[in-house]
């Protein structure tokens, strides 16, 4: 097991910069993931750290040690990729040993290390069989199996659940999570999916533009976002914006008044901002709420443009005004839906909505104490 530092980062194709300086700490036996959309730098990190691509600028230690010019083999890490690349003419137990066996590493021992990692991926029962005659799940254990034998400082991931169907894909992130309580190494895992961001890291790492824009806890991203992009990017579906204005505020909460000229109460800290200031009002789909007898806080009118029926929930869509935002709503699957087309009012409740000033930057939300540490950001 080993840490992972990187300290000013960078990476630059002729003119084109792709990694823009880039600092983080990876804890020894950390589990963190890179998300982020396309584009946005995390597969170049990744490969950075795998020795694949060469730094531009900055430093990267592995263990202590400067990696910089350091060879890919000699690194300490193995890494797994979407594609399995398995050899189609060796067994599952050759494609994991073949690794240990260009090395010279004597055959009881290459025996040894295959059978462990295979009981470890609950594959023991395939190591005779050859990759056409096994499912992409089971071709996805295998590339993860050949990495495990070499017994790596760390793991690196990139997009390895890609190729599988989503039962698989949820399957093999249990396995995942699993695989690091057992192995309790440093894993590195790059997605673009959120969900998979959301439910495997220990610290998860928002990549924008080749920058960071924040690193924290799945929790800290999801209570505390440092801006409307890490608001906007994590959740599902995705926060729901609007334009508006701010019309008064508080010690810690704020008016804001809507295109329409509807006003909504939030509890966020605007003391930076002006009266008469352009933001941005953000609220999660599973806080937005349809109105109904006794529900308190402040609405705005909107029409039914579809429904959506997911077993545990339903999503309701629903569009403000003529030709205005598209407003996704998470509600109980128990309660009766409104019928397509008909009028709804949506509420704000106070407490779990965001505020943005005009630069995407998070107001502090009202209900969090003014004593908390603010979550890791790059300005």
């Amino acid at each position: 097991m080993a840490s992972v530092s990187l300290r000013g980062i960078k990476k630059q194709y002729e003119k084109n910069s792709v990694i823009k300086g880039v600092d983080l700490e990876i804890a020894d036996g950390e589990f963190v993931v890179f998300v982020g959309p396309s584009g946005c730098g995390k597969s170049t990190l990744l490969r950075i750290i795998a020795g694949l691509e060469d730094i531009t600028e900055g430093t990267l230690e592995i263990g202590g040690r400067v990696a910089n010019d350091v060879e890919p083999a000699r690194r300490g890490i193995a890494m797994v990729f979407q594609s399995y690349a398995l050899y189609p003419h060796m067994s599952v137990a050759e494609n994991m040993g073949f690794a240990l066996k260009l090395a010279k590493v004597p055959k009881s021992e290459i025996a040894e290390r295959v059978g462990r990692a295979a009981e470890i991926l609950q594959i023991g029962h395939l190591l005779e069989r050859k990759p056409k005659a096994l499912s992409g799940g089971q071709r996805q254990r295998v590339a993860i199996g050949r990495a495990i034998v070499r017994k790596p400082e760390v793991f690196l991931f990139d997009e390895p659940l890609s190729n599988l169907d989503a039962a698989l894909r949820g399957q093999t992130r249990v396995e995942l999570a699993r695989l690091h309580r057992e192995l309790k190494s440093t894993m590195i895992y790059v997605t673009h999916d959120q969900v998979e961001a959301m439910t495997l890291g220990q610290k998860i790492v928002v990549l924008n533009g080749g920058r960071i824009e924040q690193v924290g806890t799945p929790s800290d991203l999801y209570e505390r976002p440092a801006n409307k992009f890490v608001a906007g990017f994590l959740g599902s579906p995705r926060m729901n914006f609007f334009d508006a204005t701010l019309a008064g505020q508080g010690a810690r909460s704020a008016t804001v008044e809507l295109a329409g000229g509807e006003r909504v109460e939030v509890a966020a800290d605007v003391a930076r901002a002006g009266t008469g200031a352009r933001v941005t009002l953000g609220v999660r789909p599973e806080h937005l709420q349809l109105a109904r007898p006794g529900l308190e806080g402040g609405g705005i009118a909107a029409t039914v443009a579809l429904v959506e029926y997911l077993g545990d929930v339903t999503l309701v869509y629903a569009q403000v005004g003529e030709g205005g935002e598209m407003v996704a709503v998470k509600t109980d699957a128990d309660s009766a839906p409104p019928a397509l087309g008909s009028r709804v009012e949506l509420v704000f409740p106070a407490t779990r909505a965001f505020l943005f000033d005009a630069d995407g930057r998070v107001f502090a939300p009202g209900w969090v104490a003014s004593t908390a540490e603010p979550v890791a950001q790059i300005p």
